[in-house]
């Protein structure tokens, strides 16, 4: 996505630099397979800054650790492109208009759109996917937490994007993610995104 202003996000809390990092991290397994080098980073991941150990969100990213080492970037890539995109589509649709219509390119995806605009977020010329494509929706978010389209975005009005464009139905994506036998690697992906989903939903409400 492109941007129209910049915040420095070194000023913001930890917490919501982290929460940032964790979208960021998703949108980037979301959006392509990660190489090699990248593999090698999720590797060293211990979840120990997460709550600590026990917690289902740092054991989600030991797990992903796990997978990261598990495997190598031609299979995760293979397995990228049976999941996402495949011959004719792949097993999994990965945007809201078609977990929430049936449907690509549907009434949720015009809504996504006019939010964009009030927030001032465009896509990059680039970018050819629908802008509802979980990855795109994860990095909106962590843009809107640190300030990339402006300042950045108060919790009300993060909750008021998250509910509409992801706690909708990117619980249920990352549910069928862990569940699809074509997934190895991608099940840990899963796993996190579903845990992470969790922890955001407890948190907004705490702070309503």
């Amino acid at each position: 996505m492109s941007v129209t202003g910049e915040h420095d996000p070194s000023a913001l809390p930890p917490e919501e630099m982290q929460r940032a990092q964790l979208y960021a991290l998703l949108a980037h397994l979301l959006a392509r397979p990660p190489g090699g080098e990248f593999l090698a980073a999720l590797s060293a991941l211990d979840g120990s800054a997460l709550d600590g150990d026990a917690s289902p969100l740092g054991q989600a990213l030991r797990g992903l650790a796990e997978a990261a080492r598990g495997t190598d970037a031609a299979a995760v890539e293979e397995e990228f492109n049976t999941l996402f995109i495949g011959v004719g589509g792949g097993i999994l649709s990965p945007y809201g208009s078609y977990y929430l219509t049936g449907f690509l390119h549907e009434k949720p995806l015009a809504e996504l759109r006019g939010d964009m605009a009030l927030l001032g977020i465009a896509r990059a010329d680039e970018v050819k996917e629908p802008e509802d494509h979980i990855a795109a929706l994860a990095e909106m978010m962590a843009g809107l937490i640190t300030g990339a389209f402006d300042a950045p975005a108060d919790l009300e009005a993060q909750r008021r994007f998250f509910d509409r464009h992801i706690g909708s139905w990117a619980g249920r994506f990352f549910t069928d993610l862990e569940s699809t036998p074509s997934a190895a690697f991608y099940r840990a992906v899963g796993t996190l995104g579903h845990r992470y989903l969790e922890v955001e939903v407890k948190a907004f409400d705490m702070a309503a």
